[in-house]
């Protein structure tokens, strides 16, 4: 871990420290030191602004410090913040039955949680118990979290070196119109017979014991793939044939980011089960999993455990409430629709200037832009992505790109749904500006 350059030398010792102290977990940390953030933009060390392209971890959906959620968190803090597991306490209760409220029938069943992750854990392990199977099926380049059932659905990251995968999991393909497997005569994406052919996979594999399809409406870290209209309402088919339960993990999707209130609206189709995480807490560590009274009941017969150290806590439950408040209160679902399709025609006005931006693609404020070397093999470049993320970095943008084997490298875009028109622009001449400066040195 070297000491990034573009630091103060005041921030010398704090590097020295994440050197010796910081066990690396990921990626090379972003060379900043952020001191304070506030709505759509980060304060940094040295006196520079950063505009928040990503949300935080796609997670501070009303921005960073939002007032309603900073009174909540002290309010809290002075009264109930944490109890026995077993408790349960009024704004565990009043989440649940907002968030009851928000979702179609027969979602009215909640459990509250801490990560995405963990409600994934939480999900599959309900659908198992209440199956009595336990194979799971998801997307190739999917992302359900880092926890063992959680990771052993997750295909969109190296699975190399930790050992056996447990005992079940099968992939299907990805529906990715931009890069189609499974062609039409005309060379568009052949959706249908690339799912058949998924699941005459899964059977062939399939000993028998097919509990849960877990999948994501859009599937973020695998490079912001939107699925084919109608695609999600046959898939939803096929697990009905095969009497599994349809998981969706909105942890990034829900609560407005893509222009309704849950992404799978979009498809009118409602799973079985649905988590959330990320959006829920808005920066805070708060997930649900949500799903109907008759599996709920099958499950609690059946003896269903889920007892964790912070479940059920007060002080973040009363944090999502207070996120549903706003979102309702400052008509953020209709509001993103409308800057949704401005960064979308801002991103396709990119495209058309920069011959290195293959694709557009994203609902609302959650957007991808593919950056390749050829329109025309759709080659891409790792080392293109990291130079266009890092000159966004130097020129006050904070971005995300997603980097996978056959891609080229994905540029994420989810800002807070509370940013302005004004900063909203700001981001895409930045954005507009690190690709030109980039992209002659790979022509």
């Amino acid at each position: 871990m070297s000491i990034p350059t573009t630091e103060p030398a005041a921030d010398a010792a704090f590097w020295a420290d994440a050197e010796r102290h910081v066990l690396r977990y990921g990626p090379a940390f972003t060379p900043v030191v952020v001191e304070r953030a506030a709505g759509s933009t980060l304060h940094l060390s040295d006196g520079r602004e950063l505009l928040d392209f990503t949300s935080g971890q796609m997670s501070a959906i009303l921005g960073h410090s939002h007032p309603a959620v900073v009174a909540t968190i002290t309010r809290m803090a002075g009264t109930l913040d944490h109890l026995f597991s077993g408790m349960l306490s009024r704004p565990v209760v009043d989440l649940s039955r907002r968030l009851a409220e928000s979702l179609p029938d027969p979602l009215e069943k909640v459990l509250l949680v801490t990560t995405g992750a963990e409600s994934n854990e939480a999900a599959l392990r309900l659908a198992k118990l209440v199956t009595g199977k336990h194979e799971v099926v998801s997307f190739s380049r999917s992302w359900h979290g880092m926890t063992l059932g959680a990771a052993n659905a997750t295909y969109s990251t190296a699975r190399s070196g930790y050992g056996p995968a447990a005992p079940g999991n099968v992939v299907i393909p990805t529906p990715d119109a931009y890069r189609p497997d499974v062609r039409t005569p005309d060379g568009a994406l052949d959706w249908r017979a690339q799912l058949d052919l998924g699941f005459a996979m899964v059977d062939a594999q399939s000993t028998g014991s097919l509990a849960a399809c877990i999948v994501e409406p859009i599937l973020s870290s695998g490079g912001v793939i939107v699925p084919p209209p109608g695609y999600l309402a046959a898939l939803q088919e096929k697990c009905r044939e095969r009497g599994m339960l349809l998981i969706f993990d909105e942890a990034q999707t829900a609560l407005g980011r893509t222009g309704s209130m849950y992404a799978f609206e979009h498809d009118g189709v409602v799973p079985d089960i649905v988590t959330l995480s990320k959006t829920l807490g808005a920066g805070l560590p708060l997930a649900a999993v949500v799903t109907s009274a008759e599996l709920e009941q099958r499950a609690h017969d059946r003896g269903f455990l889920f007892f964790t150290t912070h479940v059920s806590d007060p002080l973040v439950a009363a944090v999502g409430t207070t996120v549903l408040d706003v979102i309702e209160d400052e008509g953020l679902v209709a509001r993103t629709r409308e800057t949704g399709r401005r960064l979308h025609a801002g991103l396709r006005a990119i495209q058309d200037r920069h011959a290195v931006v293959g694709d557009v693609r994203g609902r609302g404020l959650m957007q991808g832009l593919e950056l390749v070397l050829d329109r025309g093999t759709k080659q891409g470049s790792p080392e293109l992505g990291a130079a266009v993320t890092a000159r966004c970095l130097q020129l006050g943008l904070h971005m995300n790109v997603v980097q996978l084997r056959e891609m080229g490298g994905t540029l994420r875009i989810a800002p807070p749904l509370t940013i302005t028109t004004d900063e909203l622009d700001a981001g895409l001449e930045r954005l507009d500006q690190a690709i030109g400066d980039v992209a002659p040195a790979f022509a």
